[in-house]
């Protein structure tokens, strides 16, 4: 099969497609013949040499797959080769063939491609897991997304407008998508360039503060979310791009009940994965077959062309998913 390899860690330019041995699944995994795949910054990461996958799971890129049943484990039996199938790989959609535990299978809606299908299992389970299944956003809280334009939070955005509508919702930018995610039904875009996050929480909120904040920058935002936080909220941190360490004043913290917690999926337990998975099956996956929830789309380049859509993604040019197609 083909597939995107990595000879060494770097830039973009270091990804070659070449061919390589199809996988062989295990008693409890389907084999997928990949239709699309995503860019998340995960593979970025991986790629750069700073994200190695799981003990045991490919180390081809690709978090996310969207396809065709093609091969049975011995064990499956509640699927069956030809089924259109989309979700979670600890590694492995850069590639026409690839693996997935039978828990891990969402079955594809019947009127939906597979470059929209690709565009939902890490981004939409990201968010519906650490705002819903950990940080439990009720209605009338207010929640604060960093992240601007990006994959997971035009996900969170999607997410919280459709299953806690009457929650607020606050939301950093870059200058040139205020307007894209303010019409995507935020309360208050800010500016982060040219504003301070945290009064301007505190600002819309009186003073009470943000009651979740899902934050994927890490290190520099840690002050000013705890300062932006509200007495007994919660910071959920998914990312540290700025980088992983900071300091804390665990004074302040206790004080004001604040809680703060760090959040992967891809080192969970194949049966942490499976149970998060038909969490949203059963509590999403009915609003994207409405329509209700739709993903954004900002490109689809062909597999081969993964090193300019890396490109794209690390420039910040893109609003939602940037998606490859594999077949």
């Amino acid at each position: 099969m083909k597939a995107i390899t990595l000879k060494n860690f770097g830039g973009p330019e270091i990804m070659q497609i070449e061919s390589v041995d199809n996988p062989e699944p295990g008693p409890n995994q389907v084999r997928v013949k990949v239709m699309a795949t995503s860019v998340n910054r995960a593979d970025i990461i991986q790629r750069q040499g700073n994200y190695p996958p799981p003990k045991g799971e490919s180390k081809i890129l690709g978090l996310e797959v969207a396809g065709v049943i093609d091969s049975l484990g011995s064990d499956v039996n509640d699927w069956t080769a030809g089924d259109r199938v989309m979700g979670l790989v600890a590694g492995g959609g850069y590639a026409e063939y690839a693996l997935m535990y039978a828990g891990h299978l969402i079955p594809i809606p019947i009127d939906m491609d597979y470059t929209t299908a690709a565009a939902i299992s890490e981004t939409y389970i990201t968010a519906f897991l650490n705002i819903y299944l950990i940080g439990d956003l009720m209605a009338g809280e207010t929640a604060l997304l960093h992240g601007g334009g990006g994959g997971v939070n035009t996900a969170a955005i999607q997410l919280c407008r459709t299953l806690t509508p009457k929650a607020n919702l606050i939301v950093t930018a870059s200058p040139r998508k205020i307007d894209r995610v303010a019409a995507l039904g935020v309360d208050r875009v800010v500016n982060y360039r040219q504003q301070d996050f945290a009064s301007e929480v505190r600002s819309f909120t009186r003073n009470h503060g943000a009651d979740l904040i899902l934050d994927h920058i890490g290190a520099d935002y840690l002050s000013s979310n705890l300062k932006a936080l509200a007495v007994g909220g919660r910071l959920l941190v998914i990312g540290v791009t700025s980088g992983a360490v900071a300091t804390i004043n665990l004074a302040h913290l206790m004080v004001k009940r604040q809680r703060i917690f760090g959040s992967v999926i891809r080192a969970r337990s194949v049966d942490e994965k499976a149970q998060i998975t038909a969490e949203f099956r059963d509590r999403v996956m009915p609003h994207i077959i409405e329509r209700k929830i739709e993903p954004i789309i900002h490109h689809i380049y062909p597999l081969e062309a993964a090193s300019e859509a890396h490109r794209e993604m690390e420039n910040s040019c893109h609003f939602g998913k940037i998606v490859l197609a594999v077949q």
